[in-house]
């Protein structure tokens, strides 16, 4: 498996070839012909950013690129994947203008509009080559570089999907200062997660700068992002298992009760913001049933707070229903029910079982400390 992961400033600009590097010709009997490419784009982005119309006219002016459409843009947002529709439509672009699987889609945007266009360009031909530029510091993080493309179904989180390895992904930090607060935030409660799963060291990192990442420090947000993006990828290539097929997934901690938040809110609440009380809800679950330290999960909503994350959501109210999000996840993962939890900063383990009272509990601890940093802490939500 070949895992083309690149960092860059401006991709627009002194970095383009970066970008150029990753198409390679197709060889016609013996002569290299131009890279066919179509770009995809979030909407939100290309109205936001003029990276994207520079990257587009830079590729319609390359030898190396016979660029066959304008840059197609699509609304991004986690509504994008509660239907086929923008499959449908992207599927029926691929077959206009004739891509093959040496053919390139290169997608501009968040993890939404990634998932969505990761989904469709593996089941075209099954596999037309992928180039993922993210623009969140979630998708530059954590799912951009990941092999999981999905869409939502059935009321359920990415029940839709495939996986499939990106030709290529291209970390540009250009594109993240047009975001807006919130998204930028958002971003870094998995980079939370990993750090607390793989490197006591990154997550003594996060903790000790969170505030410089919530006021946007740019040199220490991209540090971070650098580190998370780096613990993923090291994951899902040496670890094993990059297509899920065994039991443990340590890399969805937190995320049997964030992927129930967000249809429980109708995605009011961002993936970031659900991940954000997914972690916290399962480190004072760890602490009660499985000795996490104490101090570790008042660390983790210290941390969370000051990245201007949400610890709370009146949905959380109703936990008969978010329960279900348990066999929603046994259910998506396949066989008996796993589910990582933590003894200690960078030592998980897989239990097979939730003691229900004991979750009860634990939301009870993250309600008391999610009321506890409510007046100096102002979050998005």
């Amino acid at each position: 498996m070949t895992h083309r992961l690149r960092f860059t400033d401006e991709v627009a600009g002194a970095d383009f070839d970066t970008l150029l590097d990753v198409l390679h010709g197709i060889d016609d009997g013996g002569t290299t012909v131009a890279a066919k490419v179509l770009v995809w784009a979030d909407e939100a982005v290309a109205a936001a950013s003029p990276r994207v119309a520079q990257i587009v006219a830079r590729l319609s002016e390359s030898e190396r690129v016979h660029l066959v459409a304008p840059v197609q843009r699509f609304v991004g947002g986690e509504a994008v994947k509660n239907s086929r529709d923008v499959v449908d439509k992207m599927l029926a672009q691929i077959n206009t203008f004739n891509l093959d699987r040496r053919s390139y889609v290169i997608v501009i945007g968040g993890g939404a509009i990634l998932d969505t266009a990761g989904y469709a360009a593996a089941i075209a031909h099954r596999g037309v080559r992928l180039v993922r530029l993210p623009t969140t510091t979630l998708a530059q993080g954590d799912s951009g570089v990941g092999v999981k493309n999905a869409i939502n179904g059935f009321g359920k989180k990415n029940w839709i999907g495939t996986f499939a390895v990106p030709w290529a992904v291209i970390n540009d930090a250009g594109f993240l200062t047009t975001l807006p607060d919130r998204d930028f935030c958002c971003g870094f409660s998995e980079s939370v997660k990993v750090s607390l799963l793989k490197s006591r060291r990154m997550f003594d990192d996060i903790c000790d700068h969170a505030g410089q990442v919530a006021a946007r420090k740019m040199s220490v947000a991209r540090r971070l992002i650098g580190e998370s993006c780096r613990l993923h990828l090291r994951h899902i290539t040496e670890g094993g298992d990059p297509f899920e097929t065994l039991e443990s997934r340590p890399l969805d901690f937190g995320h049997w009760s964030a992927h129930r938040l967000e249809p429980l809110t109708e995605y009011r609440l961002r993936h970031g913001e659900a991940v954000a009380i997914g972690v916290a809800l399962d480190c004072w679950y760890s602490m009660i049933r499985h000795g996490l330290p104490e101090t570790v999960a008042t660390r983790v909503c210290d941390c969370l707070a000051a990245l201007r994350l949400p610890l709370w959501d009146e949905s959380l109210d109703d936990f008969e229903s978010l329960l279900v999000g348990l066999e929603e996840f046994r259910q998506h993962l396949g066989g008996r029910l796993t589910v990582t939890m933590l003894e200690a900063v960078a030592k998980p383990i897989d239990v097979h079982e939730i003691d229900t009272r004991a979750m009860r509990a634990a939301a009870k601890r993250l309600r008391e400390a999610a009321v506890a940093r409510a007046d100096s802490v102002n979050s998005f939500t």
